[in-house]
């Protein structure tokens, strides 16, 4: 189990990181990892009842699916549904602990033990999806329709769609098997390869989250000399980091050829809900509104009175958004914010503060960005953050306290249908994030720290939109060019990297020789492959809630909370509708993106009134 936030891969989106050493009040905030385990031997008892349950099952099921009436389905499926629990409860331990301190050998080795017992229990379970996917149609549906089914229905309904893509029971083995070995090895190198590398600026030795901070610096030239030292880095580490991407594509292609997909992003489509017509028209949609992005850093260039904006300038802040803002009013002011929405979500908010269900400190080994892991439903979802003190560093808070909530409601659907794809369960996050934003300039008087702020916003949204759009235009080449044409080269992911990018800043952003390597930092890229436009995905689905929110008021919170609470219980498409929303009408996304537009054009209203 993965954890389900920006992950963070807010590293490609949201730089985060300390650009000081100024004290935020978050130094000593981490979180409790007994309300999991009390201790690695209470983790091992666990997955060892685990192995037994899973033994059992296979027991009394295994060949025997497809002659089981609905009852009998359904106790199958609780006892399948336990040791889904019990092992997700285990992964989820292994993992925050080693996410803290990454170079710990100890905390490595145990993710690694924790892994591949995993691993055998899910081999030993194969049986179950494979037998299922064989029941005939007429029984598969009659088994869906009964009550006793609710828990179950939709995640069965969507494992028939896989049968095409199934292999057989020992190659299905060999799959799971091999990860270990394979793509999980490579994504763990990958992390503590980023973990271990220290940058050097002006004589002081920084991690990857400080020296992206200082992108976000008022000062140019400290802007400029951290990229110069970002790229530095990369480039030292390019053999490494080269070797990792081209093994990582190699290795989907070949899963992909073995299971008959029919392009490189088919299963993350499938395992996101959404058909691939409709991804292809978000996409679109956001190609089509890259002048917005090159209209609003033209007027940002002018607010930063440069006559050349380069890529290392794109972060920099418009006055006050560059204010430091203590954990204690980080906090105070979600709080405030997710309570006027709806009281529930102030309550389950306050819960992890209290709970020590968030990390939020800086440490040296520390996995880079922000997560929440979801965990699994018989315990609850804990955050984890790089908290610096900047205004982003609040919206990021924002933004995993969204998923937090969502995952704590909807652990009420159970072990198959808490988790949402990846599609819908960044609503909830962006969302949250927009809550914070409004309450900001709510409160903000003075029409200068409104236009900064929304230029902070407009930066953000850029990143989650067109940025992660062009990053999925980047992931089609090089799955594309590696599968067509070989291993490639650093300077073929270079060269791809700047084709993909440039399009979207147009003439508005100068981009270096330095920004080619900027590719080999983004974990999304391996971990998920194919999972950025669910961000896209995510904002203007958010755009239109948000729009319905304004008008309906407590009527919609309600609606809004019922769908988190609806997990991943039935289709996106289906969940939303409730409120209003068609994702599957292409227009709905070219309206989102000139929701966009008109936040371009506001800010450019601002700003022409300041200038007055």
């Amino acid at each position: 189990m993965l954890p389900n936030s920006r992950n963070s891969l807010l590293a490609a989106s949201q730089l985060t990181g300390s650009d000081d050493d100024a004290t935020t009040g978050a130094e000593n905030v981490s979180w409790d990892l007994s309300d999991l385990f009390p201790s690695d031997e209470a983790l091992e008892k666990c997955l060892a009842e685990s192995a037994d349950l899973a033994d059992a099952f296979a027991t009394d099921y295994r060949g025997k699916i497809d002659t089981l009436s609905t009852h009998e389905l359904s106790v199958a499926m609780k006892a399948f549904g336990d040791i889904q629990d019990g092992m997700g409860k285990a992964y989820t331990y292994a993992y925050l602990n080693w996410s803290t301190d990454t170079a710990a050998p100890e905390r490595g080795a145990l993710l690694q033990s924790v892994r591949e017992s995993y691993t055998a229990i899910s081999t030993s379970l194969l049986f179950f999806e494979l037998e299922w996917t064989k029941v005939s149609d007429g029984l598969a549906l009659k088994h869906m329709a009964h009550n006793d089914m609710v828990p179950y229905a939709h995640y069965l309904e969507v494992l028939r769609l896989g049968k095409p893509y199934l292999l057989s029971e020992p190659e299905e083995r060999v799959m799971v098997e091999k990860s270990n070995t394979g793509r999980s090895a490579w994504n763990r190198f990958f992390d503590e390869t980023l973990g271990e590398m220290r940058f050097d600026v002006d004589g002081v030795s920084l991690t990857q989250q400080q020296i992206l901070a200082k992108l976000h610096s008022g000062e140019r030239a400290a802007r400029e000399v951290a990229a110069r030292s970002f790229t530095e880095g990369l480039k030292k580490a390019s053999k490494p980091l080269t070797f990792v991407f081209n093994t990582i594509l190699a290795d989907k292609a070949l899963d992909d050829r073995l299971r008959g997909y029919s392009s490189w992003i088919s299963s993350r489509n499938m395992s996101n809900e959404v058909a691939d017509e409709d991804v292809e028209a978000l996409v679109a949609a956001v190609q089509d509104g890259y002048h917005h992005v090159a209209r609003y850093y033209r007027l940002k260039k002018e607010q930063l009175g440069l006559s050349e904006m380069m890529e290392y300038d794109r972060y920099a802040p418009i006055g006050e958004a560059d204010r430091q803002v203590s954990w204690d009013d980080a906090r105070d002011l979600v709080l405030k914010a997710y309570s006027e929405f709806h009281p529930t979500m102030g309550d389950i908010t306050r819960k992890f503060f209290d709970g020590n269900w968030i990390d939020a400190k800086l440490a040296p080994a520390k996995r880079g960005g922000a997560f929440s892991h979801g965990a699994v439903p018989s315990t609850h979802p804990y955050i984890m953050v790089n908290y610096t003190g900047k205004i982003r560093d609040v919206q990021t808070l924002a933004h995993e306290l969204g998923h937090g909530v969502h995952q704590y409601l909807s652990r009420s659907q159970g072990i198959f249908h808490a988790d949402t794809p990846l599609t819908t369960a960044e609503t909830a996050s962006v969302f949250g994030e927009m809550l914070v934003f409004q309450r900001l300039m709510k409160d903000e008087p003075d029409p200068a720290n409104r236009l900064a702020m929304l230029m902070s916003k407009i930066d953000d949204t850029i990143a989650t939109v067109f940025r992660q759009v062009s990053m999925n235009r980047f992931e089609h080449l090089i799955h594309t060019k590696r599968r067509e044409e070989g291993e490639l080269s650093a300077e073929d992911f270079c060269a791809a990297w700047i084709e993909t990018q440039a399009p979207m800043f147009g003439d508005s952003v100068t981009l270096s020789e330095d920004y080619r390597w900027w590719w080999s930092y983004i974990p999304h890229f391996l971990h998920t492959p194919g999972y950025v436009y669910a961000y896209a995905f995510g904002e203007l689905l958010v755009l239109a809630l948000y729009a319905r929110y304004k008008k309906e008021g407590e009527a919609f919170s309600e609606a809004y909370l019922n769908l988190l609470s609806s997990g991943g219980s039935n289709w996106p498409h289906e969940l939303v509708a409730p409120l209003g929303v068609d994702l599957r009408d292409p227009t709905f996304w070219a309206d989102g993106v000139a929701a966009i537009g008109e936040m371009v054009s506001e800010a450019e209203r601002l700003a022409a009134e300041l200038s007055a």
